[in-house]
């Protein structure tokens, strides 16, 4: 396991703190949804209980090396001031002297938040002086943003290089939960994969097919899988280059003893809209100017008796075009299922999350994953860059 805060000492040192504050923020420059900001709070009001002083670091949307000033923290910085009933310094500029004074001038106990880390190109380029010019602000690095642990960035991989790099809580979680369900995990063992993009999904079934007992497959992703195997997708959403591809491993599941299932009926739709004309088709029997949109009662019925026998569940993508409310049903019925399930349950990805969000019954998940792409590099079985550079605990 790697050492976390608990495990070296922050006493009259400055912490600097990657934190995920991307969070949404409407025309108001208001916070939408705070989840994020206070997901952070253990981990800082830890630091401030032992005396560290803090500094803040995130990004908050793609401003791509520019300064935008509608994507600024200085919301975030106001909501996390609220939270902790505590007042924050704001560092303007990163590059200027005055903000290496400010950390310099941390009294114990204090924090400090840069502006947006991607206000700076050299930050997604991992620039060796940038991330020195980080450094130099801290005496220790803490990781606490899993979702940017994949990314080898100035303020995650670059610091994490130069100072002694340790987990926050929020990590550290992320770490513990993704290690019992890929590595000891009560069977059944089942894995829910859903949302477009097949591209993203296949590595992390190939990878699954070593430790889970079946794999129910919804979502667009299941319609490259439905042509593989020879059925008539109509002008559902296909990748074309990844169809050997997926026929492999359907091959290589019934070797493994593995069940993948794929949706046995559909709603399809003549166009990809809330309001366009719908039918059911079987799977692998659509019309050729229907697309799919959700999977069927059918489909359900089935999904459902896997999850409610499942002991471990990871859920990750929606089944069904989440964006449109009439096309939700699919999901909104496998995240009532999961959260049911008295097994352990991991659910990642937006939609995913929102389902269960709007249900009410997010509690009652195991864990949810903040990690999104960081999540499904190690549901690949690959290793994530920044968390690498951390030192284990003996």
């Amino acid at each position: 396991m790697k050492k976390t805060i608990r495990d070296i000492d922050v006493a009259g040192k400055r912490v600097f703190v990657r934190v995920d504050y991307n969070v949404p923020i409407n025309s108001d420059l208001k916070i939408v949804d705070d989840s994020r900001i206070v997901a952070t709070i253990p981990t800082i009001n830890y630091l401030v209980e032992h005396g560290a002083k803090i500094i803040l670091c995130s990004h908050l949307g793609r401003p791509n090396g520019q300064v935008e000033p509608k994507l600024s923290l200085r919301p975030v910085l106001a909501r996390l001031s609220q939270l902790l009933n505590k007042p924050i310094s704001f560092a303007e500029d990163i590059l200027d002297k005055s903000t290496l004074a400010m950390s310099k001038n941390l009294k114990d106990g204090e924090i400090m938040m840069l502006e947006n880390i991607r206000f700076y190109k050299q930050e997604e380029k991992n620039d060796e002086a940038f991330a020195k010019k980080l450094a130099a602000l801290a005496d220790i690095f803490v990781l606490e943003a899993y979702a940017t642990a994949h990314r080898k960035h100035a303020s995650t991989y670059g610091i994490a290089k130069i100072l002694p790099a340790v987990c926050g809580f929020l990590v550290e979680q992320e770490l513990l939960i993704f290690d019992k369900i890929l590595n000891k995990p009560e069977h059944p063992f089942v894995a829910i994969l859903g949302g477009a993009k097949v591209s993203d999904k296949l590595p992390v079934i190939e990878n699954l097919l070593d430790k889970v007992d079946t794999i129910l497959i919804g979502g667009g992703m299941a319609y490259t899988f439905v042509k593989a195997i020879g059925g008539n997708v109509g002008m559902s959403v296909v990748d074309n280059t990844k169809l050997e591809l997926a026929a492999k491993i359907m091959d290589k599941a019934k070797e493994k003893n593995v069940k993948i299932l794929l949706p046995i009926d559909n709603i399809g739709a003549k166009e990809f809209s809330e309001n366009s004309e719908v039918k059911v088709f079987s799977s692998g029997f659509f019309a050729d100017d229907y697309q799919g949109m959700d999977i069927g009662k059918k489909t359900i019925k089935m999904f459902k008796k896997v999850i409610k026998k499942a002991k471990t569940i990871i859920w990750n993508g929606p089944v069904g075009v989440y964006e449109y409310e009439r096309f939700r049903h699919g999901t909104n019925k496998i995240a009532k299922y999961v959260a049911k399930n008295k097994g352990t349950t991991v659910v990642g990805g937006g939609d995913s999350v929102a389902a269960l969000q709007s249900l009410g019954v997010s509690k009652k998940i195991t864990h949810i994953s903040t990690g999104g792409g960081a999540s499904l590099m190690v549901l690949q079985g690959k290793t994530l860059p920044c968390v690498e550079l951390i030192e284990d605990f003996e």
